[in-house]
């Protein structure tokens, strides 16, 4: 008895998982079809409207993503430190907050 019941199990998984694939196919189909008809209409309207028909592309540089991580792997400039940003204040160039002329200062929640 348990032969039968373990035979009819397996049936039933293969023919659900076989439905299950037909399924999957259909949709994937369905979306080929889609993606065809729009392309066509695209293709359709520029001959309708004189412009030259352009296939779909998707730009892609293959360095792009090794320089992205080369240039992030790239060591940073190192903060100076007190004693640099003290001598740079010393000759003038220190504090950039000095030079900014555009910039009325206010108190906070005052309007103006």
């Amino acid at each position: 008895m348990g032969d039968v019941i373990g035979g009819l199990v397996r049936f039933v998984l293969r023919v659900v998982f076989f439905l299950m694939g037909l399924l999957f196919a259909a949709s994937v189909l369905v979306a080929v079809l889609f993606i065809a008809l729009a392309w066509s209409l695209r293709a359709l309207w520029a001959r309708i409207t004189g412009k030259p028909v352009t296939p779909w592309v998707m730009r892609m540089d293959p360095r792009a993503g090794f320089r992205r991580f080369y240039e992030a792997a790239a060591p940073a400039e190192p903060e100076p430190t007190a004693g640099e940003r003290a001598a740079a204040r010393a000759l003038g160039g220190g504090d950039r907050r000095a030079d900014v002329t555009d910039v009325r200062p206010r108190e906070p929640g005052s309007r103006d």
